[in-house]
């Protein structure tokens, strides 16, 4: 009960729609309850004396009242609605600011897919909670506490028989409500799963195309889909039995009391019309006991979805701001590494014992094979991880003393894996930006060689890119963020591998094109092509998390050790591929002599 007492607190920040709707119920609850006296004191008008115009009074009477209530129950309708609305409208923008500030290491154990439907179909069911299961719920107490005192001061008796039989359906409520949260729970969490198998293959389309793989990811949708949906009628079969049952025991109850009421009529202690007045008042029970059991399932689903938004909503990232943090502005830019040890967890390290030091205008490059925790190293540059032991400094500031905003304002990263928005080519570069003007897109988009290409397009700098891009090739979208990266102007750079889809050429002119941009600039680059790397200050070897090899292009050659080995391997390849391209270029031109 807990997860709905915080789920209702949105409800309760929104007070007039609240106060309005449960106005509207309780008026809409009194008028319903004068319906049954008005016809129980016709029936004993029509049949004391039977004044004509006194029946007539009456029924226009339930006529006005019906009339009242209906408007009200529009009102309510209505104000229950908005208030859902609102309330949910707060708990997706909590959620999703929430999704923002919390670390790359709570994405590494998530599923998208999950994630999306945590934001909507989990949050549907908490609107369903609000709008008709605290309104409707509170109207459906509300009546039950009234139509019982009512038929008790009515007759005691009656009242009696009609008490006797609330036990069974008490006990088959909270039955079903345990058993519901524990099926609604698993529901959800398939939902999630289904989502992201969905996800994953819309984003890998070409994947499972390349791969002839459409039947296996048909039949890996189709199994998730068939245990969302015998779960779903598992559900529903759940929810199908609670009407009929508690139908049965009301038409039971109904009988006793036409049985006992016989008695109390023929004793004169109620009147004909008092007992049809009893009767329709039990009438008026039907519908609170055939909607428990939808109630029940509704407030069953909002539990279940409570708790998997609360997952989130108190999940406490990894990566936040002391009590204490500083905000600085632009930095010179010098980075140290202090016996820095890390990992994507608090026990294994992926970089272990990192000690080096890097200034403005310097360019280091890492290399290393595959996990040898070259990406890793950078990324705890821009705060995207913490240290597990050890320091990092920018400016002789621990990046731990300072707000993590202020640490990226001042280092920009340029992805390996590019992600674009699917919007035009100037809103991805000037992406969270503000105030940027198209001269100063076009300036960084020149330096990214990208400028041309642009230009050569049909709507130049507003053509929409598609989603994540689709419509640019790999160099360009690279291109892309570099150009992005550029316009934030950061004192620190890295280039994660961010040439490594563009040709030899296009990587010699971005290459000249950013010796302007470096200056002064502390930049990091993660690349594997020897040229590129020969042309860096200092160049850090890496193999299993630990730095092997430092130094220049020439003091690392001389060491002979695996950056010598890496080196001569690449020219030797270099070499190759230019020897055989000279050679297919001379055998064409005999061909065509």
């Amino acid at each position: 009960m807990r997860t709905l007492s915080r789920l209702l607190r949105y409800g309760l920040g929104h007070r007039i729609y609240l106060s309005g709707a449960f106005f509207t119920m309780i008026a809409t609850t009194v008028s319903s309850m004068a319906v049954p006296y008005m016809l129980g004191t016709a029936i004993d008008e029509a049949i004391g004396n039977g004044t004509r115009s006194t029946v007539i009074f009456i029924a226009l009477g339930v006529i006005l009242v019906s009339v009242l209530r209906g408007g009200l129950s529009f009102g309510q309708s209505y104000l229950a609605e908005a208030l859902s609305q609102k309330a949910t409208f707060d708990l997706r923008e909590d959620f999703f600011k929430k999704l923002q500030s919390l670390s790359f290491g709570f994405y590494d154990q998530q599923q998208t897919g999950n994630l999306m439907s945590r934001a909507t179909a989990d949050i549907e069911a908490v609107r369903m909670f609000i709008s008709m299961g605290l309104i409707r719920g509170i109207s459906i107490l509300v009546m039950l506490v009234s139509v019982v005192s009512i038929m008790s001061y009515e007759n005691w008796r009656l009242a009696l028989v009609c008490f006797i039989f609330m036990p069974p359906i008490i006990w088959r409520a909270v039955l079903m409500s345990r058993k519901l949260r524990t099926t609604w729970m698993e529901v959800q969490s398939e939902t999630g799963k289904l989502t992201s198998v969905l996800q994953e293959n819309v984003t890998g389309i070409k994947i499972v195309k390349i791969f002839g793989a459409a039947q296996y990811e048909q039949d890996k949708f189709g199994e998730k889909a068939r245990k969302l949906a015998d779960l779903s009628y598992k559900a529903a079969k759940l929810f199908a039995v609670q009407g009929p049952l508690m139908t049965f025991i009301f038409t039971l109850s109904t009988a006793a009391i036409l049985f006992v009421g016989g008695y109390e009529l023929n004793a004169e202690r109620i009147t004909a019309g008092g007992l049809a007045s009893f009767i329709f008042y039990m009438a008026m029970l039907a519908m609170p006991i055939r909607m428990m059991g939808w109630l029940i399932n509704t407030l069953s689903r909002a539990q279940s979805a409570g708790d998997r938004i609360y997952e989130v909503l108190d999940a406490e990232s990894g990566i936040k701001d002391k009590a204490d943090a500083v905000e600085i502005k632009r930095v010179h830019g010098r980075v140290s590494f202090d016996s820095v040890s890390a990992g994507y967890n608090t026990t294994d390290s992926v970089v272990d014992g990192l000690n080096f030091s890097a200034n403005p205008g310097q360019i280091v490059a890492i290399m290393g094979a595959p996990g040898s925790g070259k990406s890793t190293l950078v990324h705890l540059i821009a705060r995207f991880y913490d240290v597990n032991k050890g320091k990092i400094t920018i400016d002789d500031l621990d990046i731990r003393d300072i707000k993590v905003e202020s640490v990226r304002k001042n280092v920009g990263v340029v992805f390996q894996d590019v992600f674009l928005f699917a919007a035009s080519i100037k809103e991805n570069i000037a992406y969270g930006l503000e105030d940027v003007t198209l001269e100063e897109v076009m300036a960084v988009s020149k330096i990214a060689q990208l400028h041309e290409f642009i230009e050569g397009l049909p709507q130049a700098y507003d053509t929409l890119v598609g989603e994540r891009g689709v419509t640019l090739s790999g160099g360009q979208r690279q291109r892309l963020a570099i150009a992005r990266t550029l316009l934030l102007d950061p004192p620190i750079l890295i280039l994660d591998d961010s040439t490594s889809s563009v040709d030899s050429k296009t990587e010699s002119e971005i290459q000249k094109a950013l010796e302007s941009v470096m200056k002064n600039r502390t930049v990091f680059v993660i690349a594997h092509r020897a040229t590129t790397i020969s042309q860096a200050d200092s160049i850090i070897v890496l193999d299993k998390g630990k730095i092997v090899e430092r130094g220049t292009h020439e003091e690392l050659l001389e060491l002979k050790g695996n950056y010598h080995r890496i080196y001569n391997h690449q020219i030797n390849v270099s070499n190759e591929n230019s020897t055989t391209k000279q050679k297919i270029e001379k055998t064409e031109k005999g061909a065509l002599r």
